[in-house]
């Protein structure tokens, strides 16, 4: 089964929604605030994905930019990297989806048409 992260007050996470529907793909929902991800959990998403640690980091978000963690991430370790992101859901970017060995971040059309269809 497929798992959708995603926050319901995100317009890309309702585009993505609308995307999944429109395709007749079955998921499940999971609340990035309401249940935030574990550091462990994103660790093995982050591993799975392939993608870096970095990606991770909802950039736009508010709380990321009251943090400055732009000027701060560079000198961070992984380990403190993954505490971060699951101190706040908010600090994670959205929406990620879980399919299987898969793990998207973000909404890329091309990426989940070529995952999913």
């Amino acid at each position: 089964m497929i798992t959708f992260i995603c926050y319901p007050k995100c317009s890309t996470c309702g585009k993505a929604e609308t995307w999944l529907r429109e395709h007749g793909i079955g998921y499940n929902t999971r609340n990035i605030k309401v249940d935030r991800p574990s550091a462990a959990e994103i660790g093995k998403w982050q591993e799975r994905s392939g993608l870096p640690l970095r990606r991770f980091f909802n950039t736009s978000g508010l709380l990321y930019r009251q943090m400055k963690l732009s000027d701060r991430l560079g000198d961070m370790g992984r380990d403190e990297q993954l505490a971060l992101l699951g101190s706040d859901g908010m600090l994670v970017k959205r929406p990620i989806l879980i399919a299987g060995d898969r793990v998207l971040v973000g909404f890329r059309e091309k990426e989940w048409e070529e995952t999913l269809l």
